[in-house]
């Protein structure tokens, strides 16, 4: 069973609701080793998102998709922008105008979103940065779809599985990228706030599939 612009529209609207209720905790995260504005620039941006999805009629995911990544990349402050940005225009452009997405072509949109963050913001897995939510959910994604019969609520919620705990492993990191890295050890014993909110998006994508 494929999702059309609709359902992806309501899991982008869902994921600016997780990220709005979860705002506080990732401006404490980012408190904690860098600047403490994660959570609101996420949180303004989403908001954003969600009055520019009520003024468009996009008919296809790339659609939705694409107005989700411009409003981002214009709207969030900070490291966020760019990274979640390309990350969703990668994923629209990926998507192209197909009318549906199915179980196998959502792991193709989240490869090409990690692809295009791994790519803006040159991480790697270990750095402690969202590429160590971002890069076990897909390979966890790629897993649940080559199961006979996987849908996309499957294929997300293990996605999801795999970003929490890929978030929870940047505790024991020494952060390489970003703000973090200037505290070195210090850092550790902190999880990464682009982490979390990579595995909070994914959770409320999952949590929209079913």
């Amino acid at each position: 069973m494929g999702c059309g612009a609709e359902g992806v529209t309501k899991a982008v609207l869902a994921a600016a609701g997780v990220v709005a209720e979860h705002r506080t905790e990732l401006i404490e995260l980012d408190r904690a080793i860098g600047d403490a504005d994660h959570g609101e620039n996420m949180n303004r941006g989403f908001t954003v998102v969600v009055a520019a999805l009520a003024d468009a009629t996009p008919e296809t995911p790339g659609e939705v998709l694409k107005i989700a990544a411009k409003t981002l990349i214009s709207k969030v402050g900070g490291a966020a922008g760019p990274l979640y940005g390309t990350a969703f225009l990668r994923a629209a452009t990926k998507a192209a105008d197909q009318s549906e997405v199915d179980a196998q072509a959502v792991v193709e949109l989240l490869r090409a979103a990690l692809d295009g963050v791994r790519a803006r913001g040159k991480a790697e897995v270990g750095d402690a940065t969202m590429i160590d939510a971002l890069t076990p959910a897909v390979a966890a994604a790629e897993a649940a779809a080559a199961v006979a019969g996987a849908d996309i609520a499957a294929v997300l919620s293990a996605a999801a599985d795999a970003a929490d705990q890929g978030a929870e492993s940047t505790v024991d990191l020494v952060p390489r990228k970003g703000r973090a890295s200037y505290l070195g050890e210090r850092a550790v014993g902190h999880m990464d706030p682009g982490a979390r909110s990579t595995a909070l998006i994914l959770r409320a994508f999952a949590e929209a599939a079913r």
